[in-house]
């Protein structure tokens, strides 16, 4: 007698219904999005839809019969509908945000690249966990030759020892880059918590707020984050930083981690990093480089020069899905000495972990982290290299700058409109501008009733979203001004011509 489940008593034929019933969908979706396409759709970005209005949406329409905010109401599964699976897809692409558009402006991200999405479908169809190397081993055997590589570029004077792991997005690079910290620093703590230390970390008045979530997560505490002053380009004050050091040391607390940026969250601004190097080592602190945004300017000869001194730190946080376009997410943190992962996070766990002698190179590489489950997402990096190469990266972030630097020279001509920070010869410090714009009519100081009309007026056109903020640095009443972010690939001289015309037509409206 053959035992069999229904669910799985026809995958390949059910596997390729399904791609049928999705290729031309998703071929049409990115069709739509693509200006060099004979269907492109200008305004196919998508618009704004209210929370409540878009879940009242979608389980009054036709969905109804399958979903429902409490999961699903039929005991009957969805298959034996097709037409309510191909209304989930229709709807789920036509009321989500296209980022493959040129006019989505708004994130630190923009559109995958065509390869990434073949990398994750191989991913779906492995489906495998990289946590120990007898489940995945050619994925295991990429994570270790790509780290290293890529920690390379950074640690110039390690590229022997060095090596890199994935971690889910930017924010867990750097709450493991502080763990292993303290681990190395303090090894006693792995057992005893703090061990009676007053840790202290430090870290700009711009970074990213990851930082004090590691601190709260580690049982430091968000108090013992310091937050360091900025210059007038929105860089880390080192001597502030100093001065800050010395006056934990006078209150008794035990000075751990320095987290520098690479291309700050609103300003893209990078820190001195030569300068805060000096002083780690002066006091005997680590240091961390946080460059989940701005990290991938080392695959430009033009650009890398604002990684001086990255060479100097002890960690390096860096994310592929951002600058380079990798499928989100895809975020690593490297070492200039890849043991320091096992070191650090290594526990005697024999029934998963079977350990290596201590010259070969680690195969289990949850065993260098603080978790056990891991997709393997150094792989959708491995494959976007692989496909475009290091000329290719570098041909994208240069692109990525040179727009940038089209759009500054533009709107700088243009009256109404005002940089935020720096000045013309410096920006664009990474992929952002961040702008106030004032039409002539509008005599009030404070630019917030323009800045988010505006901002939700192009939305509405479906065209272009942008992003806007209150400015962090400064209390002269002008409120919350425009940061555009220029990132995608396909983007044009036309595009951001037409971006500045769309924004001026807008703020003729503002009453």
């Amino acid at each position: 007698m053959t035992l069999s489940c229904d669910l799985e008593s026809n995958r390949v034929n059910e596997l390729r219904d399904l791609l049928n019933l999705i290729s031309p969908k998703i071929i049409d979706y990115v069709s739509k999005a693509d200006p060099n396409s004979s269907t492109y759709e200008a305004s196919s970005l998508g618009t704004f839809h209210n929370p409540l209005d878009l879940k009242k949406k979608l389980v009054t329409s036709d969905l109804e019969s399958a979903i429902s905010t409490d999961g699903l109401k039929n005991e009957e599964k969805i298959a034996a509908s097709g037409s309510s699976l191909d209304k989930v897809i229709d709807d789920v692409l036509s009321l989500s945000v296209n980022t493959w558009n040129p006019g989505f402006l708004d994130k630190l991200y923009a559109s995958n690249n065509p390869i990434g999405v073949i990398s994750d479908l191989i991913l779906s169809i492995l489906n495998t966990n990289s946590h120990v190397y007898t489940v995945s081993p050619v994925l295991s055997v990429l994570e270790n030759y790509i780290g290293h590589k890529y920690a390379s570029l950074i640690f110039t004077d390690n590229v022997e020892t060095c090596g890199g792991l994935t971690f889910s997005g930017g924010s867990w690079s750097n709450v493991t880059s502080l763990q292993i910290a303290r681990s190395l620093k303090f090894p006693e703590t792995k057992e005893t918590g703090n061990a009676g230390h007053k840790f202290a970390v430090y870290t700009s008045k711009h970074s990213h707020y990851s930082v004090e979530k590691a601190a709260i997560l580690l049982g430091i505490g968000s108090k013992n984050v310091f937050k360091v002053k900025i210059n007038e380009d929105g860089e880390m004050d080192v001597k502030s930083l100093e001065e800050t050091i010395q006056s934990t040391l006078k209150d008794g607390y035990t000075p751990l981690y320095i987290n520098a940026t690479a291309g700050t969250t609103v300003f893209g601004s990078y820190d001195p990093f030569t300068e805060i190097a000096a002083i780690a080592k002066k006091y005997d602190i680590w240091f961390h480089i946080d460059g989940s945004w701005g990290g991938n300017v080392v695959f430009s000869q033009a650009h890398r020069y604002k990684l001086k001194g990255s060479e100097l730190a002890n960690s390096f946080t860096t994310n592929p899905h951002k600058m380079l376009g990798v499928p989100t997410t895809c975020s690593f943190l490297l070492l200039p000495h890849v043991g320091h992962f096992q070191k650090a996070m290594s526990l005697s766990a024999p029934y998963l972990f079977h350990g290596n002698n201590d010259d070969e190179e680690n195969f289990d590489l949850a065993d260098g982290t603080m978790g056990c489950g891991r997709r393997a997402d150094s792989f959708k990096f491995y494959m976007a290299w692989l496909y475009y190469g290091t000329n290719g990266f570098e041909e994208r972030v240069d692109h990525a700058f040179k727009i940038s630097k089209y759009f500054i020279d533009k709107i700088y001509e243009i009256s109404g409109f005002e940089l935020v920070l720096g000045s013309r010869e410096k920006l664009p410090a990474c992929l952002q501008v961040c702008f106030y714009y004032k039409p002539e009519h509008f005599t009030e100081l404070d630019h917030t009733k323009v800045t988010r009309y505006i901002s939700r007026k192009l939305h509405s056109q479906g065209k272009y979203l942008v992003d806007y903020s209150p400015n962090p640095t400064s209390q002269d009443g002008k409120g919350e001004f425009f940061r555009v972010v220029f990132n995608s690939p396909i983007l044009t001289n036309k595009v951001i011509d037409d971006l500045v015309e769309s924004i001026v037509a807008a703020g003729k409206e503002v009453k």
